[in-house]
């Protein structure tokens, strides 16, 4: 029998599947029919596979999102199974009961475990707390995490206040070593003044600090002529190559004689501006009538200050302006870092801020005033006219060391002329001559209780070695509370030193200015021609 093979296309397998095989299973028997190809019933069911125009399914390519996303799935995998194997290594070699690390810890995470036991009181009877604290200290953590995002969109809310450069506006003098120096005056003319104030401004301050909210009819109420000038470097002042207090003093007397001041003047010194008060009061005693000073600073590495003192006086201060002082003392060229990331920023921040302090209470409130945020910004703003760093790094390392002088040296003493045998043979016949030093003018001092930026302790420190210094002392005032805006204050202040208000001079005879002098000299010369 020959056997033919026919070809089968893939619609006649198709249709194999379909139709019936034949096949019957009953019981053991098994009947095997032959099949049929030729039936009606298969032309039936064959032509519901057929169609017209069979289309190809063509598979789209994979995106490149849909690469990057399996190419993540597949690290994550493996980062997975990374750090299950970590996972089982230091389980299986540094938590067993036989390692190191179990063996030293075990004790004190058991003792620590006894005492925060009581602390599971707080959790309901069902929790195990195993798995209960852990899930509060990741929800304290989530907690913290939302609440300083929160606070720092606030704060970028914030409208930032950007510093603003005036055109220059400050009447200047030409010093004799060819320096100009700016000033400004308010108060009764030079021919009517009854006294004189010239106040050195302190620290990230200008000409325009002075009596900050002085009203210009309690000056003439008193008589009262206030100059206020910039510190080399500062404002529209030149600076000096090599200033010291010496040449501060120096400075300040020149200016005196330039603008008039024929008789002796008051100097008024305010927080870190006293220290050219101090150098007045020793360089140029004879030209200073008295000195006024609201919470005077002083060398916090005196030497002669008791552990007391010194201890008070650097408790009250932040670790940034501790750090600071050290570094204007030690370093002073790491301060420019510090200085363009505040006020050299060309950003407005709050004073308590730019100079690292801590403040009392009256203090707190009183910055947040308008008045006094308004005065603020003008007066950083003229105080960094320039844009360097140099008058400022220079004015704290004046701060911190060595003066040249101390302030033991101001105290009045009786020194008398001559050592030795001689000099005592003459005490007994009454020919020596004896003379008083130091300072011999009034001082007065106002210090707020309350002051943590220059602590009350200075002030003791100065009431101790220079007794004759009145200190008025001014419980729950702060640094800034008393001599910022304080119309009643202020008019205190003035009849303490000057007693009853007398008004202005009636004279009105002008002194002669340096500018009387040139144009003089110019009428001459032209004269002569």
């Amino acid at each position: 029998m020959v056997d033919v093979t026919v070809a089968k296309s893939w619609r006649d397998e198709l249709a194999s599947l379909v139709e019936d095989s034949g096949i019957r299973f009953a019981g053991d028997a098994v009947e095997i029919s032959a099949p049929t190809y030729s039936t009606p019933a298969f032309e039936e069911k064959r032509s519901l596979y057929e169609s017209p125009a069979i289309e190809e399914v063509v598979a789209e390519p994979e995106s490149f999102k849909d690469q990057i996303e399996g190419f993540a799935k597949a690290w994550g995998e493996m980062l997975l199974e990374l750090m299950r194997g970590c996972r089982d290594v230091v389980q299986q070699s540094l938590l067993t009961e036989e390692s190191y690390i179990v063996q030293k810890t075990k004790g004190p995470l058991a003792e620590a475990s006894r005492r925060l036991s009581v602390l599971n009181e707080f959790l309901p009877e069902d929790r195990d707390p195993v798995h209960a604290w852990p899930v509060i200290f990741f929800v304290f953590i989530l907690a913290l995490s939302a609440l300083s995002v929160n606070s720092k969109r606030e704060t970028s809310g914030k409208l930032v206040k950007e510093v603003y450069i005036h055109p220059p506006s400050a009447t200047r003098i030409l010093l004799p070593d060819g320096r100009h120096m700016a000033y400004h005056e308010i108060g009764v003319p030079s021919n009517k003044a009854r006294y004189s104030i010239i106040a050195p401004h302190g620290f990230l301050s200008s000409r325009l600090g002075g009596i900050p909210g002085v009203k210009v009819s309690l000056l003439e109420e008193f008589g009262i002529r206030l100059v206020t000038y910039d510190l080399p470097g500062f404002g529209e002042s030149d600076p000096h190559p090599e200033r010291n207090l010496y040449s501060s003093a120096l400075d300040m007397q020149y200016l005196a004689d330039v603008l008039g001041v024929n008789s002796k003047f008051w100097v008024l010194g305010y927080s870190s501006g006293a220290i050219h008060a101090w150098a007045a009061m020793k360089f140029i005693p004879d030209r200073v009538a008295g000195v006024a000073m609201f919470s005077p600073f002083i060398n916090p590495y005196e030497s002669s200050m008791t552990k007391e003192e010194m201890r008070g006086t650097w408790n009250k201060w932040t670790r940034k302006r501790k750090l600071t002082y050290y570094l204007a003392r030690r370093s002073p060229k790491f301060l420019d870092y510090f200085y363009r990331q505040t006020f050299l920023s060309g950003k407005h921040g709050q004073i308590d801020k730019f100079m690292s302090l801590s403040l009392g209470q009256k203090d707190k409130a009183l910055i947040r005033e308008p008045a006094f945020e308004e005065f603020w910004h003008r007066d950083v703003e003229e105080s960094i006219r320039q844009g360097s760093t140099k008058p400022f790094i220079e004015e704290a390392s004046l701060q911190v060391s060595n003066w040249g002088f101390s302030l033991v040296d101001l105290q009045v003493q009786e020194k008398c002329s001559g050592k030795g045998i001689l000099s005592w043979l003459k005490f007994g016949y009454g020919q020596v001559r004896c003379e008083l030093t130091g300072f011999l003018g009034p001082v007065h001092i106002w210090q707020g209780l309350d002051d943590q930026v220059v602590p009350h302790q200075m002030t003791d420190y100065v009431a101790r070695i220079l007794p004759r210094v009145v200190v008025h002392k001014l419980p729950d005032e702060g640094h800034f509370s008393y001599f910022f805006f304080c119309d009643e204050c202020h008019r205190q202040m003035f009849q303490t030193i000057f007693g009853s208000p007398q008004g202005p001079l009636e004279e009105s005879i002008e002194a002669p200015t340096e500018e009387d002098g040139e144009q003089e000299a110019a009428n001459l010369n032209l004269a002569a021609e």
